[in-house]
């Protein structure tokens, strides 16, 4: 009591220095939990939430821990954490061999200034399936009897037990009582109690019905029935504030009657507790536990009796009687936490140091069974503590907080040493110890301290003076041959002064203490107990009062004792496979004896209770997965790993299983299918059985095999941190992951990065460089490899950093508790930094990261309160903030990450105030997703010079999340089409701009586009609207009406008008002058028709016969020239403006393709041009996987199949030839197709036609053509005026459609027999037609595409109306307008007739040659005539 006192006095005159000092003295913080989580029955498939909340300023960080381990709540999809704490657990999940849900969970509570505090634990139990142990059997009851229909089902189930009479629901009130067995009691049954009944259990899952059974019930006769239990009472235990049936359930005639005793004392209703339900059975509610004892249940009828009997067991959950208070102490003091605790059973108790178990010690001692004594504080004992009382029923906590003040001292008023401390008493378990006063004592001396402590201990205890001017103290409690070191401290009004030099005392060694105990046996019972037996010590120095057992896990480094008073004792609730270690000593009236030697016995083993860690898996190609695991975490093998067993699946299927040796950590799995998802998950084997299964990780096999045909490109980074003695060296891998990457070269020297080269895995991230010379100046190269050799290096240069320490120990002050109680104390033992840091990819926005702890034993066990802090970023852009994360365990989940990106990650670990540096930073590319935005700025314009060609342009995504392959152009002349119905436009690669040809002239176009990566195609864009420009007006400019775009947000997009053909403005001509060159043309016309009849009727057979054999195969087989520029037109051109003839020019092609159908002078030099594809143009298509079109630009009859419709009316003619037409490329392509079967063009009118620009796309073959060409009906028809304005054209951009036209007699005998004559319609070269452009009638007519069938002519007796004869090129879903054609009146039927047969005729080379020599002449003086 003295020393309690003292010891108060000295905390004062602590206080009362620290207040002289004007310090804040700290303060108990208020922290603990307003809510715990309870018990929960959880259903299958249902939510359940476990609630938690806690008190505490600032607020705390709140975990939740599952069986002992930390959930990861972050990347777990079923379980969240409320915002005030609780967890929820979402669709509970239940099976037979898989319970992830049920189990023993922990809220969690910390405050990283204060420290942790723990919940109680919640036991989470889950019903099971529905099912019944057995069925309900069909009876029969006499009227007012008492009858019983079971329903066998689990104890969980028995609450969601429901019956039904009639499939109608039983209300279970008055007669009817369910059991506890879920039977179904009916008591005093009448004629209503028949019928069917059937039991059923619904939970939120699912329900079950059993089968249904007949109660009959019979009259009663007055026969006697011998009585008999239907139900009797059975023992129970119930948890107090429960209510608790007690079943007696009699039958028989008479109807007995039934009495309750208690204690061999009649129980009556004499409470509201208390009640007799159904025919007799005893129900007590609000259980207590005054009510437990043993009950009887008497039947009596004045016949017989029967009586049974049964125990009811109440027990109570754990109850404070005392909690324990917090704390102000000083270092070196020794405290108790007192508890006390009641409950049935008795509560067992132990103590928690935030958050974690307290071991009892040396120094930590449990007292009284309850009590928690902490001998020699330090500072690190400060914190949170809990005492914990555990029974069968429940468990409760109660909190206490330990604040370790400092002395406060002021300069020059302290006491100095007290001098000359020794012992002057040495016994085998005390020391006496005096001193002499300090010669400075400032002061009156309040009382001395002398702390003490085993000789190699850090943690000192202190005794002090009982009071002022004691100069000695005795030191108790002692061990028998102890070494002991001894210090001496005075105190004044200011404080605790100089200690005095610390000396050494060795107790004297114990001759009266037992002996060790004999034949020290243990032995393994099973997989968790250990019976350890001896015999009594030979010397036991008189009689043996007790024995203490000591024992300790093998590695854990902390031994535990149990006090035992016969010669055996066994050890339960140990660890599977696991060693322990044992020895005893024997204890007399003396004190303890001599211990043993230690035995070592090992429990048995078990299955794996923990699943493999760090799952990971690694696609090596298109058919194998590598699957890489560790082993299940240490002290939870439960015995020797024999193999691990790998289940894989595809999809929802059933999966496959492969299994490995206990020594292998990874294995390929082969024979996968190509572009897969598989998903895998490991468990560990012993000799007893498999172990739980790993969480199901998913990976996708890659859609082609990687490559390896060359070198690997360079790392994407190379980062270098200098050491004294050397670099510590981190990369990234090559961007283009299509590349094999065996390894990685690394060359270091100084100067030159080839001096040194050491090469290390593919998966390998970072490497150390050693034995460098310090302050050196280094060169590193790093370069991968495959087996084709090494890649492109990567430099990177640094220098070694100098021998001397930056890190100086004087800097580092320590502050006094109450001068700067605020102040961190620095630490002059950094934290090491973690190492190994690796980031591996798991989904598109998910990486896991992983390290070792190099200050944790080797097998990585963190037993302290240690956390780790990840932080990552990604360097684009630049500015990037670094997120971070605690955790508790050597692993971390990030999510939440962006696609395609590259992420750094590092990892410090922090200790109390101790915290490392930052670890070397890990790196990984999470995987690609499909397009998440469309892409951005999709503008239309014109092609200047082209109105029928436009240019797309638009920016790449902003959320691409992958390499963009390729982009998709829709576009509609209907915004409300579906997206099926637009046009399809591929574009290859990551090109930004396409162009788009062959559109219709003053038609409104919506445009929208979406981006393609290796994942998938994005979101469509929002629409843009453009109206292409208006036909030619009579100005003769296109751009007179701008086209214009319009945007889904109404802005308007002006496209600037197009200047003349020649880049001046378009020259005017008088009417006379037209009028003198229209006659001109229509004279020549003439001319050259009569000749070409001529030539026709000169004809031969043979000349026939070679002709169809020419043009037979020509159309069966069209061959493109290799490329158009190497084929010339001749320069015989007309101008349709100004109808200016030029010289020809001689092609340096010894066949040239003509673009205009030459007119020949006479027969012989008319020859025949066949036509040719080159095999390598002709096999290109315009495909959607990835093949662009030759020149850029694709055209919709390339797409389609199809042509856009032309509509060309004719003139009627009294015999009605069948027209089609075959669209034939312009020069500028390098497809031409030329007229094989046929006359020559009519000469005796204008031909007036639209403008189209159709350059054919590659994808166009001669087969398209000939299916796509639309046929053309003449009807009779009255002379139609060709217009009288022309239309100017570039002379380089514009390519125009030029119909030829051929006839055809209305013959059907002749058609039958002959090929059909077409006029083939063709985009011409900048050098023009003969024909005069005229403006096309407006039309708003569509006509469907439809296969080129040429139509039968009409016969000759139809009367004369107007007809209009139409050559269509159809495309789906946009026509053209139609263009009039003016056509010749035929000749009559004999000339006719003649030039059908001589129709055929063909030409040779040197022919055409002179026939165009003629023609060269004709035309100079036709040029003549028109310039005059």
């Amino acid at each position: 009591m003295a020393e309690r006192r003292l010891g108060l006095m000295l905390a004062l005159v602590a206080l009362s220095a620290a207040t002289g000092t004007e310090s804040v003295i700290r303060t108990f913080t208020p922290f603990y939990f307003t809510v715990e989580p309870a018990d929960t029955l959880a259903i299958r498939g249902s939510s359940v939430i476990l609630n938690c909340s806690v008190f505490a300023e600032p607020g705390a960080k709140i975990e939740w821990r599952k069986d002992g381990t930390f959930l990861n709540l972050v990347s777990d999809e079923r379980r969240q954490m409320l915002p005030e704490g609780s967890l929820l657990i979402q669709s509970v999940v239940h099976s037979k061999h898989h319970k992830p849900d049920e189990g023993f969970y922990q809220c969690v509570a910390t405050i990283d200034s204060l420290g942790t505090i723990v919940s109680r634990t919640a036991k989470m139990t889950v019903a099971g399936l529905p099912r019944f142990n057995g069925q309900p059997v069909a009876t029969s009851v006499h009227q007012g009897d008492t009858t019983l229909l079971g329903c066998e089902v689990n104890a969980d189930l028995v609450p969601f037990v429901r019956w039904e009479h009639n499939r109608q629901l039983v209300a279970l009130e008055g007669r009817f009582l369910k059991l506890p067995s879920g039977a179904l009691e009916i008591s005093n049954a009448s004629d209503s109690d028949a019928g069917p009944y059937r039991c059923s259990v619904e939970t939120a899952g699912s329900s079950k019905t059993s089968d249904e059974v007949e109660l009959t019930v019979l009259p009663e006769m007055g026969a006697e029935r011998k009585l008999k239990f239907l139900q009797q009472p059975v023992p129970i235990s119930k948890v107090s504030g429960q209510t608790v049936i007690l079943p007696c359930v009699v039958s028989g005639h008479p109807t007995p009657t039934i009495h309750w005793t208690r204690s061999e004392e009649t129980i009556s209703e004499r409470s509201q507790r208390i009640t007799l339900v159904g025919d007799g059975s005893l129900q007590i509610t609000d259980v207590t536990e005054e009510d437990a004892g043993i009950y009887e249940c008497l039947a009596e009828n004045g016949n017989e009796t029967l009586q049974a009997q049964a125990e009811l067991n109440v027990q109570v959950p754990p109850r404070f009687l005392k909690r324990p208070v917090n704390i102000y102490a000083h270092e070196s003091m020794d405290i108790v936490f007192e508890c006390e605790v009641t409950g049935a059973p008795m509560p067992t108790v132990k103590w928690i140091k935030n958050g974690d178990m307290v071991i009892p010690s040396d120094y930590f001692k449990i007292v009284n069974e309850q009590n928690l004594q902490v001998l020699g504080l330090v500072k690190s004992d400060e914190g949170l503590y809990q005492c914990v009382a555990e029974n069968d029923v429940g468990n409760e906590r109660a909190s206490a907080q330990l604040i370790i003040l400092e002395h406060a001292a002021t300069a020059g008023l302290l006491p100095s040493a007290p001098r000359d401390a020794v012992a002057l008493l040495v016994s085998t378990r005390f020391i006496k110890l005096t001193w002499r006063p300090p010669a400075e004592p400032n002061g009156e001396i309040l009382a001395y301290s002398v702390y003490y402590a085993k000789d190699g201990a850090n943690r000192e205890r202190v005794e002090n003076t009982s009071r002022p001017g004691d100069l000695e103290v005795t030191i108790g409690e002692l061990m028998p041959d102890v070494k002991y070191v001894f210090r001496v401290v005075a105190h004044n009004k200011h404080g605790a002064g100089e200690s005095s030099a610390p000396f050494k005392v060795a107790t004297q060694p114990e001759v009266q203490v037992p002996g060790p105990a004999q034949n020290l046996v243990a032995q393994a019972n099973s997989p968790t107990s250990i019976t350890v037996t001896w015999q009594e010590p030979h010397s036991d120095n008189g009689p043996i009062a007790n024995y203490k057992l000591y024992y300790m896990e093998n590695g854990a480094g902390s031994e535990q004792d149990v006090d035992v008073g016969s010669l055996s004792y066994t050890m339960n609730g140990l660890k599977k496979f696991t060693e322990y270690s044992f020895r005893v000593v024997a204890y007399n009236k003396h004190g303890p004896g001599v211990s043993t030697e230690e035995v070592v016995a090992t429990t048995y083993s078990g299955v794996p209770s923990a699943s493999p860690q760090n799952v990971t898996l690694e696609v090596r190609n298109s058919k194998s997965i590598v699957v890489h695991w560790q082993p299940p975490p240490p002290g939870t093998h439960n015995g020797v790993i024999t193999g691990y067993n790998i289940r894989y699946k595809k999809g929802g299927r059933r999966g496959e299983t492969d299994t490995t040796g206990g020594n292998q950590l990874s294995q390929i799995i082969d024979g996968l299918e190509r572009n897969t998802e598989y998903s895998f998950r490991v468990s560990a084997i012993t000799v007893n059985g498999t172990g739980p299964s790993s969480d199901w990780v998913s990976a996708e096999t890659f859609e082609s095999d990687l490559d390896e045909s060359r070198v690997p490109d360079k790392p994407s980074s190379l980062h270098v941190r200098p050491l004294i003695n050397g670099i510590v060296v981190s990369w990234t891998p090559p961007e283009n992951q299509n590349i094999v990457v065996r390894g990685y070269a690394i060359g270091y020297g100084i100067g030159s990065p080839h001096a040194e080269t050491t090469r290390v895995d593919y998966k390998q991230r970072y490497y150390t460089i050693e034995n460098l010379e310090p302050n050196s100046h280094y060169v590193i190269t790093l370069k991968a490899y495959n087996k084709i050799g090494e890649g492109i290096p990567l430099y990177e240069s640094t220098a070694t950093r100098p021998l001397t320490d930056p890190f100086d120990p004087s800097e580092v002050y320590l502050f006094d508790l109450f001068n700067n109680p605020y102040t961190p104390v620095p630490d002059p033992s950094p934290m090491l930094p973690p190492v190994g840091v690796q980031a591996t990819v798991l989904t598109h926005d998910t990486i896991r990261v992983t390290w070792a702890d190099s200050s944790l034993p080797k097998n990585q066990k963190i037993t302290d309160a240690r956390f780790y802090t990840i932080h990552w970023k990604t360097n684009y852009p630049a500015n990037t903030k670094y997120k971070t994360a605690d955790t508790t365990t050597l692993s971390y989940i990030v999510s939440g990450l962006k696609p395609n990106t590259l992420y750094e990650f590092s990892v410090r670990v922090t200790k109390g105030r101790r915290l490392s540096t930052w670890s070397m930073t890990a790196h990984g590319t999470t995987f690609e997703t499909v397009p998440t935005s469309p892409p951005k700025d999709l503008t239309v314009v014109s092609k200047e010079g082209k109105p029928r060609t436009i240019i797309v342009n638009w920016q790449p995504p902003s959320e691409a999340n992958g390499k963009i392959t390729g982009y998709i152009i829709y576009y509609s002349t209907d915004i409300n089409a579906e997206t099926h119905d637009w046009v399809v436009e591929p574009v290859v690669g990551d090109r930004l701009t396409h162009q788009i040809q062959d559109l219709t002239l003053d038609t409104a176009y919506y445009f929208k586009i979406q981006a393609r990566n290796s994942k998938g195609m994005g979101p469509l864009s929002e629409f843009v609207q453009f109206r292409t420009p208006k036909a030619p007006g009579s100005s003769g400019k296109i751009g007179k009406n701008p086209p214009v775009m319009d945007s889904p947000s109404g802005t308007r997009h002006s496209i600037s008008g197009h200047n003349s053909p020649h880049g001046s403005p378009t020259s005017g001509l008088d009417s006379s002058t037209m009028l003198i060159i229209i006659i001109s043309v229509g004279v020549f016309t003439i001319i050259m028709v009569v000749i070409i009849a001529l030539i026709c009727t000169r004809r031969t057979n043979y000349q026939q016969k070679k002709k169809r054999a020419a043009c037979k195969s020509a159309n069966g087989s069209h061959k493109y020239k290799g490329n158009s520029k190497d084929v010339k037109p001749p320069d015989l051109w007309i101008h349709h403006e100004r109808l200016e003839l030029k010289p020809i020019d001689k092609s340096p092609d010894p066949n040239p393709v003509m673009t205009d159908t030459p007119i020949p002078r006479n027969s012989q030099d008319i020859t025949p041009v066949e036509n040719s594809m080159d095999k390598d143009h002709h096999q290109r298509r315009n495909s959607y996987l990835g093949r662009e079109l030759e020149d850029g630009m694709s055209t919709l009859s390339g797409r389609r199949g199809l042509r856009p419709k032309m509509m060309m009316p004719f003139d009627a003619q009294p015999p009605q030839p069948v027209i089609s037409a075959h669209p034939i490329h312009s020069l500028d392509n390098p497809h031409h197709h030329h007229l094989c079967d046929g006359p020559s063009s009519p000469t005796r009118s204008y031909l007036h036609h639209q403008i189209n620009s159709r350059p054919l796309g590659p994808s166009v073959s001669p087969v398209d053509r000939a299916n796509s060409t639309e046929s053309v009906r003449n009807t009779p028809n009255s002379d139609m005026s060709p217009a009288p304005s022309s239309q100017t054209h570039p002379s380089e951009n514009v390519e125009t459609d030029v119909p030829v036209v051929s006839y055809l007699p209305g013959s059907q005998e002749e058609e039958s027999n002959r090929s059909v004559p077409t006029a083939h319609v063709r985009p011409s070269h900048p050098l023009k037609s003969f024909a005069v452009i005229a403006i096309p009638p407006a039309s708003s007519s569509y006509e469907a595409a439809s296969s080129a069938t040429p139509l039968l002519s009409q016969p000759g007796t139809n009367p004369q109306v107007h007809s209009v004869k139409t050559a269509s090129i159809g495309t789906l879903g946009r026509s053209r307008s139609p263009v009039a054609v003016t056509v010749p009146s035929a000749p009559d039927v004999a000339e006719s007739t003649k030039m059908l047969e001589d129709s055929d005729s063909n030409y040779g080379p040197d022919e055409l040659t002179e026939e165009m020599a003629h023609l060269k002449g004709l035309m100079k003086d036709l040029n003549v005539i028109t310039t005059a």
